[in-house]
């Protein structure tokens, strides 16, 4: 084989073995730019995050309804304390969901929520939410959770949102994965396996 030969295949065996490193890197990367992507422009109904109010009002009103859900495997009941209200934008507002565990053991639950349409999640901002942690509630408790909101004052300049009157933010709760089970590596040392 000539020296020329030898280096195209080492040139090409290269470019093969970094486009199989880059690939298995976007592969990892893929779910964190993902969700970074939708918090950013509210894509599928996903909302956003705000430190505080703004510090204008808009003009229009709009109607904001609210949807609870329970997953199956979670002994809860869950609810919107008012099943709606008229937000003007730019003020915000504060909603609770009451929960109620009613089992016999303390749970911890999870949320996962969406706004619809799904044009209004560039413009729905959450400033507190019991989705943003783990819920725990003991045997047979019952809570109070707060979520604080207001719509971005900017869609009055969105013309595809011209056309919207209400926008629902729908939540459903998932039992947190068990904190009795755990990686072996994460065990501690002399644990036995379940």
């Amino acid at each position: 084989m000539s020296t020329a030969a030898e280096k195209r295949n080492l040139r090409v065996g290269l470019f093969a073995g970094g486009l199989a490193i880059a690939m298995v890197g976007a592969a990892y990367a893929s779910v964190p730019l993902y969700y970074a992507f939708c918090r950013a422009t509210g894509f599928n109904g996903t909302t956003q995050v705000a430190k505080q109010g703004p510090a204008t009002k808009g003009a229009r009103t709009l109607t904001v309804r609210f949807d609870a859900n329970v997953a199956p495997g979670l002994d809860w009941t869950f609810e919107p304390e008012t099943t709606s209200i008229e937000l003007r934008t730019g003020v915000t507002a504060t909603v609770f969901f009451k929960v109620h565990n009613r089992s016999d053991r303390e749970i911890a639950s999870t949320a996962v929520y969406n706004v619809t349409p799904e044009q209004t999640g560039a413009w729905f901002d959450k400033i507190s939410c019991f989705c943003f942690s783990e819920q725990h509630l003991g045997p047979h408790e019952t809570a109070e959770l707060p979520v604080v909101f207001f719509l971005d004052p900017a869609l009055e300049k969105d013309e595809d949102m011209n056309a919207v009157q209400a926008i629902t933010l729908s939540y459903t709760l998932f039992a947190a994965p068990s904190e009795t089970i755990k990686p072996v590596a994460l065990q501690p040392t002399g644990a036995s396996r379940l």
